[in-house]
């Protein structure tokens, strides 16, 4: 009997030590900065924020870290969409201007792989610019770096807070250089076909609120025939 606990302890602490070294592995999960992400030329980037409190509106099941706004939102609570989230955010130029609004819809990935260190969500982006035009972009998204570096810490933290300085190019497809897919729905827009990538920039997290000082920074690639957006 004692060979039979021997080995079934043996077999919990490994497995243990294995998800601690998958989580923790420095290498897991990086993401190399898109080229589009940081480029001048042929790309239009506009901001928002990621703070739950600075949203228009932010909805979902009710259970998130991150609770809905306004308060009488209603919850995304049915069964096809529980662990969907809507959020409607301004959007910003590099001058701090307002251009835009922008919905986000986002959902758990059926492509997420916790053995290759792959936390996965489909995201859809609806971007309407007054005067303009309409654009949509399909992306999916790595959440992995994001959980290990400021979730989890948060959560250890006695304060059940992170702050710090961190950056990364959530943007991992469907294109195969790791962009996400822009579609022209409208106005001078319509058409277009193009890619995108989307950063994080954080600097405060709180496990009662979710994020509390963190940018997001939409990087589009402007077709030759397409003014760039954040600078009309």
């Amino acid at each position: 009997m004692k060979y039979v606990v021997s080995l079934l302890v043996g077999f919990v602490t490994g497995a243990a030590l294995f998800a601690i070294a998958l989580f923790l592995n420095p290498l897991a999960g990086r993401s190399a900065l898109s080229q589009l992400a940081v480029s001048d030329n042929g790309v239009s980037s506009m901001n928002y924020s990621a703070a739950a409190t600075e949203a228009i509106l932010l909805t979902n099941n009710g259970e998130s870290v991150a609770p809905p706004k306004p308060n009488k939102v209603s919850e995304l609570w049915e069964p096809t969409i529980k662990d969907t989230q809507l959020l409607v955010t301004s959007l910003v130029d590099s001058r701090g201007e307002t251009i835009g609004i922008g919905i986000k819809v986002t959902t758990p990935s059926e492509d997420t792989s916790l053995i290759k260190s792959e936390l996965l969500v489909d995201s859809i982006w609806h971007l309407y610019l007054p005067g303009r035009g309409t654009l949509g972009i399909y992306q999916q998204e790595d959440y992995w770096a994001y959980m290990r570096d400021i979730v989890v810490p948060a959560w250890r933290s006695s304060r059940d807070s992170w702050r710090g300085s961190w950056s990364y190019n959530m943007t991992v497809g469907p294109n195969a250089l790791g962009t996400g897919r822009v579609v022209g729905l409208g106005g001078e827009f319509n058409g277009v076909a193009s890619e995108a990538v989307e950063m994080l920039n954080a600097k405060a997290y709180s496990m009662q609120e979710g994020p509390v000082s963190m940018t997001g920074i939409i990087s589009i690639k402007t077709p030759s025939d397409v003014q760039q957006v954040a600078n009309k």
